[in-house]
């Protein structure tokens, strides 16, 4: 299996530089997922690993290996893209067997890697059918199947599920963590979506605006997120996020402790779990339900909370609240976080 290791990585597309200065390591049977809003660079990052962006500045190195001028079917790695790009006349078994193929594989080979890859996929049943007949999950499996016959160093994911409805997504996100987990390959997998960052990476990748912002495991960046971007990115629904000149004095007191009020934060920022509602005693921050979202075992709060903005609370599902209720909130002070004026975090 192949370590990557991207070393001050460059790339502009005219006057726009899109990557700025990229250095990362990815570890050989790593599952690292590249995450970050719309024209971050993440796309761009992936096509330059797998040799479909020309770099810039900077080198990449695959096993060990510098890769910069060598073509994409040199490199080693196989891309599983957001169209999954299956020849429509071809079935199931000739779309998996097709590079294999083309490379010059004897028959019985092909035959032997497309069935034992079907068997991972569970494909078996549909080894000849066509695209048109096969689901959306279905053609993605496939897709990936492609990949796996070839016996890669790493597989890149480059937004797999983002045509997939819900309910596929979900399926699609076990399949490809129980693949991970079977082929023991490096993965690297791009996504705007941080509920598939959260649920399938060994580390967190966190890019905005061409740069590494923070990289962890999913627990690290949501629990201790160094600055307020990765702060309101991981998470869903995102932290609330509070100026602290809005905050009266008795509020300050009761949220922070003398130790944290050493350096002023200008910006305070607490999860939505990690709020109480308290009927027994007056909070210093009170509100009105706006919008109760009732989810069965969950309920989320979004509280009118005058010159604080809506304060999103997470309750448990089986508390019973009514619009425009008036309720106390109270900060659990261990899980409340403060920023400076630039967003780091104090």
């Amino acid at each position: 299996m192949a370590e990557i290791q991207i070393n001050s990585l460059s790339k502009s597309f005219g006057k726009s530089k899109v990557i700025k200065d990229i250095s990362l390591s990815i570890k050989s049977r790593s599952f690292t997922v590249i995450v970050g809003p719309s024209g971050c660079g993440k796309s761009t990052l992936l096509r330059m690993i797998a040799g479909l962006e020309k770099i810039d500045a900077g080198d990449i190195k695959i096993a060990g290996k510098l890769v910069n001028d060598l073509p994409p079917k040199d490199r080693e790695i196989a891309m599983v893209f957001q169209s999954y790009a299956l020849y429509p006349h071809m079935s199931v078994k000739e779309n998996m067997g097709f590079s294999l193929k083309t490379a010059g594989k004897s028959k019985d080979e092909i035959r032997e890697k497309v069935l034992e890859t079907a068997k991972v996929l569970r494909l078996e049943k549909l080894l000849d059918r066509h695209p048109k007949d096969l689901s959306g999950g279905q053609r993605q499996r496939v897709a990936i199947g492609r990949s796996i016959v070839r016996a890669p160093s790493a597989f890149l994911f480059d937004e797999p599920l983002s045509n997939l409805d819900a309910a596929l997504r979900v399926e699609m996100r076990l399949e490809i963590s129980k693949l991970h987990k079977s082929l023991k390959s490096t993965m690297i997998y791009v996504t705007h979506d941080q509920t598939e960052a959260m649920t399938l990476a060994d580390r967190i990748v966190v890019l905005d605006d061409g740069k590494i912002i923070q990289v962890g495991t999913p627990r690290e960046l949501y629990q201790n997120p160094a600055n307020l971007f990765v702060a309101q990115f991981i998470g869903s629904p995102k932290m609330n996020i509070i100026n602290s000149n809005d905050l009266t004095t008795s509020a300050i007191d009761e949220i922070c402790s003398d130790k944290q009020l050493e350096v002023i934060p200008q910006k305070l920022g607490i999860r939505p779990e990690h709020i109480k509602v308290n009927s027994k005693r007056q909070s210093a921050i009170n509100g009105n339900i706006d919008v109760i979202e009732y989810l069965g075992a969950d309920s989320f709060l979004f509280v009118d909370c005058a010159n604080l903005g809506i304060i999103t609370v997470r309750v448990d599902g089986s508390q019973e609240f009514k619009l425009s209720e008036t309720i106390n909130l109270e900060f659990m002070r261990e899980n409340t976080h403060f920023f400076d004026s630039s967003g780091a975090k104090i």
